[in-house]
């Protein structure tokens, strides 16, 4: 499975086998967010065997086994907000191509007791990572025309970009974003309170399925 299949086949997931990370799944993943925080100077951090992420009433009555996560922190900059978001689904969408499941939670986490463990100072959130009950579901999602533009006839790039953006994790599910292209110019606009996270997930889900190299950020 590569990352574009996993985009596809990733849904949320909020109860979880009581079964480890294998230590080879460990090792990778650890990997991975080496290479984020040295290409881009955060401090994500994988913690395992650990449910203190996660307020107690919701493991109660909507999680299960949730004993895996991706602490979301880096440096307290302008740009780290969509780093983060860039950089978490990236190592989300890698934990599906080695056979895990994820859920983001941008809100609802324990705060003080992940940022006990963070290494940076701005904390964004936390991925739940596990081998999931069932895959999750899908959910319906807003149409292209809702979310984006382009000047001009549309090329298959800005459209296959805008359906891999569609099925990005945003905050409470709004797709609060729009996408806009002219020529080989692309730019995202986002809203809400999380708006800088959800731009760098969006970013990363249209860069996967239009192709970095037919076009460029315009923003």
């Amino acid at each position: 499975m590569n990352i574009l299949e996993a985009i596809s086949l990733r849904h949320t997931v909020r109860k979880f086998q009581k079964k480890p990370l294998d230590a080879e799944v460990i090792e990778k993943l650890n990997a991975r967010i080496a290479e984020n925080n040295q290409k881009y100077g955060l401090n994500l951090k994988l913690v395992t065997n650990d449910s203190n992420g996660v307020w107690g009433i919701l493991r109660l009555f909507l999680a299960k086994n949730v004993n895996n996560y991706l602490i979301l922190s880096g440096p307290d900059e302008p740009t780290t907000g969509e780093l983060l978001g860039y950089c978490g689904i990236d190592v989300a969408l890698y934990a599906q191509t080695l056979g895990l499941n994820s859920w983001w939670i941008g809100g609802t986490y324990r705060r003080r007791a992940v940022e006990s463990l963070a290494d940076g100072s701005l904390s964004a959130g936390i991925v739940i990572l596990g081998y999931g009950e069932n895959q999750g579901k899908f959910h319906k999602t807003k149409e292209p025309v809702d979310v984006s533009a382009y000047e001009g006839e549309t090329p298959d790039w800005f459209l296959r970009g805008v359906e891999a953006a569609l099925l990005a994790p945003t905050a409470l599910n709004r797709q609060a974003f729009f996408i806009s292209g002219r020529g080989s110019d692309v730019s995202i606009s986002c809203e809400g309170s999380f708006a800088e996270v959800d731009r760098g997930i969006v970013k990363y889900h249209f860069e996967m399925g239009a192709g970095k190299e037919n076009f460029n950020w315009a923003d």
